[in-house]
């Protein structure tokens, strides 16, 4: 992942219109083998159809606690008509904390999901981020054969890390189980028809809190437009764990510690049998 993929606006299209081609050309081949490779299917000898083996239901891990205001869920909008209802929301929650300017205001819910889903894959979809662009230049020292991450850039983080720390987390948690069945909704209409969102998001946060330490300087090569990682192990982590130590060290640590919060409001009802 370059360092400066969250700053650039738009998409690396020819990359997305590479994706499709292997996902299309992947499912090609699996219906092919299907066809040539699964057992005909059996002949009832009395005439009577084949009994139909009952849908399995998708193992949930960890089921959303119940809402500390469940009577309001009914009262919850449609998912394309619900930005103002979240954001209000989002900005009782945040009483006082200067929550607002860091939203982008436009399918809060969708954004969200989209970017949760992403931050353990390579690259995250910037058209869908949830939060406005951090303000400020990126710096490296050196040149592109030879560079380390300037620790100034880790300055351009503090504002919203400040935000971070001073939040509630059981106020903002309290926002998501009354909204949860929007977020699901959300999840469910980006591929996943048996998915678990709640599941999905403990698996984020489990695979940020382990983003490794990061100690001394970080170095950087620039082989085309933008910085990465020299060490090939750090450039082939998951976007999320770059992003935490692009951030440094202490705001990285801040933003942990609440997502253990989280984690733990969010798994409270414990797995499900």
């Amino acid at each position: 992942m370059a360092y400066d993929d969250f700053d650039k606006p738009g998409i690396n299209k020819p990359l997305i219109g590479a994706a499709i081609a292997v996902a299309v050309a992947g499912l090609g081949g699996w219906l092919y083998w299907r066809s040539h490779h699964a057992p005909l299917p059996a002949v009832p000898v009395s005439g009577q159809p084949e009994p139909v083996a009952p849908a399995q239901e998708a193992r949930i891990e960890h089921p959303v606690p119940a809402s500390p205001d469940d009577a309001s869920t009914t009262a919850l909008p449609e998912l394309n008509d619900s930005d103002k209802a979240i954001i209000d929301a989002l900005g009782n929650a945040a009483a006082g904390v200067a929550l607002a300017q860091y939203l982008v205001p436009e399918s809060v819910i969708r954004h969200i999901v989209v970017t949760v889903d992403n931050l353990p894959r390579q690259k995250i979809a910037v058209d869908k981020r949830p939060v406005t662009p951090t303000t400020g230049v990126f710096i490296a020292d050196g040149d592109e054969l030879h560079a380390t991450l300037d620790s100034r850039n880790f300055r351009r983080y503090e504002p919203v890390t400040d935000v971070i720390r001073k939040v509630d987390m059981q106020r903002f948690a309290a926002v998501y189980l009354r909204f949860y069945p929007l977020f699901q909704k959300a999840y469910q209409d980006l591929g996943y028809p048996t998915g678990y969102f709640n599941d999905r998001l403990v698996q984020v946060i489990d695979m940020l809190l382990a983003t490794p330490q990061i100690t001394g300087p970080i170095q950087l090569v620039r082989p085309n437009v933008m910085y990465v990682f020299a060490d090939p192990k750090l450039e082939a982590l998951p976007a999320g764990q770059k992003l935490l130590i692009r951030m440094g060290a202490d705001n990285a640590t801040a933003v942990k510690a609440k997502l253990m919060e989280l984690r733990a409001i969010i798994t409270a009802a414990g797995p499900k049998h």
